[in-house]
C-alpha cells in the first residue's frame, strides 16, 4: 500500500481561512464581489483534470455570490488559447483564472488583460514572467515528477532502462514534472535514464515513441509519462508490442482513463494531483484580491500515488477526477 500524501490540505485549510479573513467569506457576505463575474480559460477542453478543477471553481465562486463562465481551447496550443483571452478582454470579467498554455507565449495576452483591469490568477501552469498574476495555484509539479521517479523505480527493482515522455516543450508543469523525474532518479544508480521525448499531447504521438524506443532498446524497463495522453499512448504502444506486463509505467494525473488503465494493469502506478482543491483555492485568492486583502502569491498542492493495491481506499477514491460537476 502506497502512503498517501495529504500535507497540502492543511495549508489549503490555512490559505482558506486567510483569504476569509480578508473578506472571502463564502454565502455572498463578501463585499464588493456579490453578482460579478470571473472567467475561466482552462488549457485545453474535455480534460477530466480540469473538469474536477472548475467544479472547484464554480462551488467556491457560488458561496462567494460570483457568476463563472468558461471557454477552453480545442487543444494545449497558445495559438488557440490566446483568441480566448482577447475574448475575456473585450467582455471585462472581474477577473479571470488561467492555465496558460506556454509559459512564454501568453505572457502578452495576459498583460493585456491585466492592463485591462481584470484580475489575474494562474491556475495548474505558470508564466515566465512575474508581476502579472495576483496569484499562482498549482501543483508542485517537481515534487510530482520525483514521486513517479520512486514509484517507477519501485516497480523495476531499480535497475533497468527508463524513459519519459512529456507531454508539451515549454509548457510548466510538463517541464517541472519532467525535471523533478530527472532529478530523482539519479538517486538510483541501477538506473539508465534514456531521456525525455515529447509528445505533443498526441496519444498516437506517444504509441510512435513507444515502439521506436522498443525498437533501439528492447530491454526498456520503465516508463513515465506525464500526462492522460502521453498515459493513453504509451500503453498503446506496449500493449501493441505485447510488453505491456513485462514493462512497467506511472503515469500522471487519474482521469476516468487512467483509473481504467490502472485497474487493468496498463499502468501500475498514477500520481493524482488534487485539481478540486486547486479550483477552490484559486477563487478564494482572487476574491481576496478583488475585495482589498492580501492574496498568497503561490500555493502548492501535493500529489497521491495510487497503485492498484489502493484502488479499494477512499483516499484513493477521492483522488479520482471528475466528468462532470
Amino acid at each position: 500500500m502506497q502512503t498517501i500524501k495529504w500535507l497540502g490540505m492543511a495549508a489549503a485549510l490555512s490559505v482558506g481561512l486567510a483569504a476569509c479573513s480578508s473578506g472571502s467569506q463564502g454565502g455572498g457576505t463578501t463585499g464588493g464581489v456579490k453578482g460579478k463575474t470571473i472567467s475561466f480559460v482552462p488549457g485545453v477542453s474535455g480534460d477530466s483534470f480540469y473538469i474536477t478543477m472548475q467544479c472547484g471553481i464554480q462551488a467556491e465562486a457560488a458561496k462567494n455570490g460570483l457568476k463563472v463562465d468558461m471557454q477552453a481551447p480545442q487543444q494545449f496550443d497558445a495559438s488557440l488559447q490566446t483568441p480566448i483571452v482577447d475574448g475575456v478582454i473585450a467582455r471585462k470579467p472581474a477577473g479571470m483564472l488561467i492555465a496558460p498554455t506556454d509559459a512564454k507565449a501568453m505572457v502578452p495576452p495576459l498583460l493585456r488583460a491585466k492592463q485591462a483591469g481584470i484580475k489575474v490568477g494562474l491556475v495548474d501552469t505558470t508564466l515566465a514572467t512575474g508581476g502579472i498574476a495576483e496569484s499562482s495555484v498549482a501543483t508542485d509539479n517537481t515534487a510530482g515528477g520525483a514521486a513517479a521517479a520512486d514509484a517507477l523505480a519501485k516497480l523495476i527493482g531499480q535497475k533497468g532502462k527508463v524513459l519519459v515522455i512529456a507531454f508539451k516543450a515549454g509548457a510548466s508543469t510538463s517541464d517541472d514534472r519532467q525535471h523533478g523525474f530527472e532529478q530523482e532518479i539519479k538517486k538510483y544508480p541501477g538506473i539508465k535514464y534514456l531521456g525525455a521525448q515529447i509528445n505533443d499531447n498526441s496519444p498516437a504521438k506517444a504509441a510512435s515513441i513507444i515502439s521506436a524506443t522498443m525498437s533501439a532498446n528492447p530491454d526498456l524497463a520503465g516508463v513515465f509519462a506525464t500526462n492522460q495522453f502521453a498515459a493513453e499512448g504509451a500503453s498503446t504502444g506496449l500493449r501493441n508490442a505485447g510488453r505491456q506486463s513485462a514493462v512497467k509505467m506511472v503515469g500522471f494525473d487519474a482521469g476516468p482513463v487512467q483509473m481504467q488503465q490502472l485497474k487493468r494493469g496498463d499502468v501500475q502506478a498514477l500520481v493524482a494531483q488534487q485539481p478540486y482543491q486547486i479550483g477552490v483555492d484559486a477563487v478564494d485568492q482572487l476574491v481576496a484580491s478583488l475585495t482589498g486583502g492580501k492574496p498568497n502569491a503561490k500555493i502548492g498542492t501535493t500529489t497521491t500515488t495510487i497503485t492498484q493495491d489502493d484502488l479499494s481506499t477512499a483516499a484513493s477514491r477521492q483522488a479520482a477526477y471528475k466528468t462532470s460537476c
